[in-house]
């Protein structure tokens, strides 16, 4: 029992002495595990207190106001050279002061604004409605102008003062210049900042609201090639928007390059001689290549300077000419339409010829005149005259001498007194002068054309109800007046399609676009729209009458020494009549030259002219200058030794 009871006892007693050891690890092991969490407090404290207090303004000021963003990289625009490669633009630095919505604070907009307004004379109201419209947009990181074109002073001040006005920033773009200024603005036209419209088409195509595009000429009709594609970067900016490192960038391509059709020498040329016959009434000239369509020259006065258009818009010379009663900015030879006067006979001609109306003995007399009883009322005489007395004509005698009678006949007919001759009637002339490319845009690659009007019967009861068509309405078309409007720039094709053998051609004043090493991109290819349905015969029948027209003709003053030219003359009448019954005029000349092989065709058009006095003597003078320098420019290099360029 004692041993039995002293084993109770000895179990009893170390029972305790266990369960205190568990007691006191667990302790130890609560201990230790307070006193890891307190050492890592005490490293999370210090962490934060040295984010906080040593460099919390730092990583503030970074969180705040440091981004990233993607901007679009713009690149630079293409050159443009004339046909013997004279650079006719440049690309120049312009300076803009600009600003970046999101990176104005709030609190200090009306400060940054004043500033603005102070340094820069824009009123702060204005800046400031522009910043608000910005932030509520979807778009407020994109700089928004707030004064174009300041001058190198002005932007250096400027960028001295950045650190003191967040969101502000000075943009150095480039911006055409033109250094033959309005002797190629209707052709080169100009750029300008791209507007609301044009933004919200284009900025999915890297555009942004700050850019410069093509507004007038081949620097609008080419703007896909000129403006090049747009590349990206990746930046991070500072408080004030600064662009603090670039952290990726995928490069832009820079903007093909042009070369032109046009001769610039004889693009100056063209502009000297028609000021001095136009003097300031307005003007238009074509000078064209009968067997590509290429455009040589192409003058419209009055002209403008684009260089106005750089930068910052001269707002107070294009207010000039905006009041300007002659209009500058339109360019005459392709947006403005004109009846054509007797140039239009070619079509005339030609209609007659093939339509076997008329062959080249078809006589004609000329009294001055022909009368026609009024169809419903026969006591009631209509009286349509010519020119002169000519007297008995043919053909060629017609054409030479532009006989009104001779062409009344072949466009409507005449059936009166005895005579019975059939003309082409209404009809077949309208189809023809489209088949000449009338009635529609030449297709030419230079925004802005006119249409012009082929009239016919369905045209006239459209235009004027209820006033139906009248053989004196065939008449007039016939020899190119009424109601028919043209532009040069169509009489310019229609002549090249006469000189050429009827190949209707696509005018054109770029030649080629080539990348910047010289690669053509887009190839010197002549374009064909068709064929303007007269026989070679028949057009070299028309080709020897203007010839004639020249040599003895009314068309006599484009005679020259130095070349042979054929040609027709045209006087058309417009306006209100004058007492007398007379009206004002418009000269015109459209011909060809070298007469017996044509290599070029020109159009030229008077306001206030007359065809023999003014419009014929110009086109002899420039056709005169055109080929004799081609002469002895081969004359020239045919003499250069090998390997030596002259």
């Amino acid at each position: 029992m004692g041993v039995l009871a002293g084993n109770r006892r000895k179990r009893w007693r170390s029972e305790p002495q266990e369960v205190a050891d568990a007691k006191r690890e667990l302790q130890l092991k609560l201990w230790l595990l307070r006193i890891g969490i307190l050492v890592a407090f005490a490293v999370l404290t210090g962490q934060l207190a040295r984010l906080q207090l040593v460099r919390g303004d730092q990583y503030q000021q970074r969180a705040q106001f440091n981004q990233l963003r993607i901007e679009p990289v713009i690149p630079s625009r293409g050159l443009i050279y004339d046909r013997n490669g004279i650079p006719v633009v440049e690309n120049v630095p312009g300076f803009s002061a600009a600003i970046v919505a999101a990176d104005v604070p709030k609190e200090r907009q009306l400060e940054i604004v004043g500033a603005l307004e102070r340094m820069l004379g824009v009123p702060a109201l204005e800046t400031s409605l522009k910043i608000d419209a910005a932030r509520a947009s979807n778009d407020p990181f994109t700089p928004l102008i707030i004064k174009d074109g300041l001058d190198r002073d002005t932007a250096f001040y400027m960028r001295e003062q950045l650190g003191e006005l967040p969101g502000v920033q000075v943009l150095v773009q480039s911006v055409r210049r033109y250094p033959a200024g309005e002797e190629l603005a209707h052709i080169l036209g100009y750029t300008g900042r791209i507007d609301s419209e044009e933004y919200a088409e284009l900025k999915n195509s890297g555009y942004i609201n700050s850019d410069y595009l093509g507004k007038a000429g081949v620097e609008a009709a080419y703007e896909e090639y000129l403006r090049g594609a747009t590349g990206q970067k990746e930046i991070e900016k500072d408080a004030i928007g600064r662009e603090l490192r670039t952290l990726g960038e995928t490069p832009s391509r820079p903007g093909y390059d042009l070369v032109l059709s046009v001769d610039l020498d004889l693009q100056k040329k063209v502009t000297e001689l028609t000021k001095a016959a136009a003097g300031d009434n307005q003007a238009a000239v074509v000078v064209m290549d009968v067997h590509t369509g290429e455009v040589l020259s192409l003058v419209s006065l009055p002209q403008y300077d684009d260089n106005i258009f750089s930068g910052k818009t001269d707002e107070v010379r294009l207010e000039q000419y905006l009041n300007d009663p002659r209009k500058p900015l339109v360019n005459h030879a392709l947006a403005e339409q004109y009846a054509p006067g007797s140039i239009f006979k070619q079509i005339t001609g030609s209609a007659a010829l093939e339509e076997g109306v008329a062959n080249p003995s078809t006589t004609i007399t000329s009294n001055g005149f022909i009368n026609v009883p009024n169809q419903y009322d026969p006591s009631v005489i209509y009286t349509f005259r010519d020119w002169r007395v000519l007297g008995t004509l043919d053909f060629y005698g017609g054409v030479a001498m532009s006989s009104d009678v001779y062409f009344y006949y072949l466009s409507g007919g005449y059936h009166e007194y005895g005579e019975n001759f059939d003309g082409l009637g209404v009809e077949r002339l309208a189809r023809y002068a489209r088949q000449f490319g009338l009635g529609r845009k030449t297709g030419i690659d230079i925004a802005g054309e006119a249409d012009g009007v082929v009239p016919d019967p369905a045209w006239k009861e459209e235009t004027f109800p209820g006033d139906i068509w009248v053989l004196g309405d065939t008449y007039n078309m016939g020899i190119g007046q009424g109601f028919l409007a043209v532009t040069p720039l169509q009489m310019a094709r229609v002549v090249t399609a006469v000189a050429n053998g009827g190949t209707l051609l696509t005018p054109r004043v770029v030649r080629e676009v080539r990348d910047s090493q010289g690669h053509v991109i887009v190839p010197n290819e002549p374009k064909i729209e068709g064929s303007v349905g007269i026989s070679d015969t028949n057009l070299a029948i028309v080709r020897e009458a203007m010839r004639q027209a020249v040599q003895w003709g009314s068309a006599n003053p484009a005679q020259s020494s130095l070349i042979s030219i054929a040609g027709k003359t045209g006087t058309a009448e417009f306006g209100q009549r004058f007492a007398d019954g007379s009206y004002e005029t418009h000269g015109w000349f459209s011909g060809f030259a070298p007469a017996d092989n044509p290599q070029i065709a020109i159009t030229v058009f008077l306001e206030r002219g007359v065809g023999a006095t003014h419009a014929a003597p110009l086109a002899s003078k420039i056709l005169e200058y055109y080929l004799t320098r081609q002469q002895q420019r081969a004359d020239g290099a045919s003499a250069t030794p090998s390997g030596v360029t002259p």
